[in-house]
C-alpha cells in the first residue's frame, strides 16, 4: 500500500512539474510577442498613440491607455500599409510603427534594415546601386533635421513624403539589392551629399521641388538640399 501511494505521489508530482514548465513557456512566448491590444496600457501604448498622432491616424489623447480610439486609429494604419487589420499591435505592426518587437538592439537594427529596404525599394528600384543609397541616406539625413520628424518610421511614414507609399510600389517585394543599399546608408555611406530631397526631372513639375538646390545627380534622380 505504502508503494502504491509514494508511486501516486510521485505521479502526482511530476504531473504539476509538467503543467508548470508548460505554463511558464506560455507565459514567456507571450511575454516574447509583445502584442498590445484592447485593454494594454503602458509607455509602449504611449508611443503607439504618439506616432499614430503625429502622422494623421489618431485624434485622441496620449494616455498610454489602448481603447477604442487607439484600436480603430492603430486598424486605420495597418489598412493604408498594406497590414493585416485586425486592430492590434503585434510584431509586424510594431515594426511598420519603427518600434523594437523584441526590444534588442540586433531586433532594431534588422527592423531598421528592413523598413529603409522597403523605401529604397519602392523608390529606387531598377535605379544604378549608389543611388538607391543615396535615397536611404536621404531617409537618414531627414531624421537628423529638425523639419522632419527624428525617427526611421516617423520619416518614411510622413504624409506625401514619399510616393510609393501612395503608388502601391512600397509594397512590392523587396530585392536584394535594396538590403545591401539599406545597410550601407545605416553604416554611414551617403553618397547624396547630405541631401534631404530628391526628385526624378523627367517626371518631377512642382516648381518649388525644382528650386532646391542641386547636390549631386545619380540615375534618375537629382538629389538636393
Amino acid at each position: 500500500m505504502k508503494e502504491r501511494k509514494k508511486l501516486i505521489f510521485a505521479l502526482v508530482l511530476i504531473f504539476s512539474i509538467n503543467i508548470f514548465i508548460i505554463t511558464l513557456a506560455q507565459m514567456t512566448k507571450k511575454a516574447d510577442a509583445q502584442v498590445y491590444s484592447w485593454g494594454s496600457s503602458g509607455s509602449t501604448v504611449r508611443e503607439i498613440q504618439t506616432r499614430l498622432k503625429n502622422w494623421g491616424y489618431y485624434n485622441g489623447s496620449v494616455d498610454g491607455i489602448y481603447g477604442n480610439q487607439t484600436f480603430n486609429a492603430v486598424k486605420y494604419f495597418q489598412w493604408k500599409n498594406g497590414l493585416a487589420v485586425d486592430g492590434i499591435c503585434g510584431p509586424n505592426t510594431l515594426r511598420a510603427l519603427g518600434l523594437p518587437s523584441e526590444g534588442s538592439s540586433a531586433s532594431t537594427y534588422t527592423n531598421s534594415v528592413n523598413l529603409l529596404a522597403q523605401l529604397i525599394n519602392g523608390e529606387a528600384r531598377g535605379e544604378p546601386y549608389i543611388g538607391q543609397v543615396a535615397v536611404g541616406a536621404v531617409v537618414l539625413n531627414r531624421m537628423e533635421h529638425p523639419s522632419f520628424p527624428n525617427t526611421l518610421a516617423g520619416v518614411i511614414y510622413q504624409p506625401g513624403a514619399f510616393t510609393c507609399l501612395d503608388d502601391g510600389e512600397f509594397y512590392r517585394p523587396v530585392e536584394s539589392s535594396a538590403y545591401k543599399a539599406a545597410r550601407d546608408a545605416l553604416n554611414g555611406w551617403d553618397p547624396s551629399g547630405g541631401a534631404i530631397y530628391y526628385f526624378n526631372p523627367g517626371t518631377a513639375t512642382n516648381a518649388w521641388i525644382w528650386s532646391r538646390p542641386l547636390l549631386v545627380e545619380i540615375g534618375k534622380h537629382r538629389f538636393c538640399a
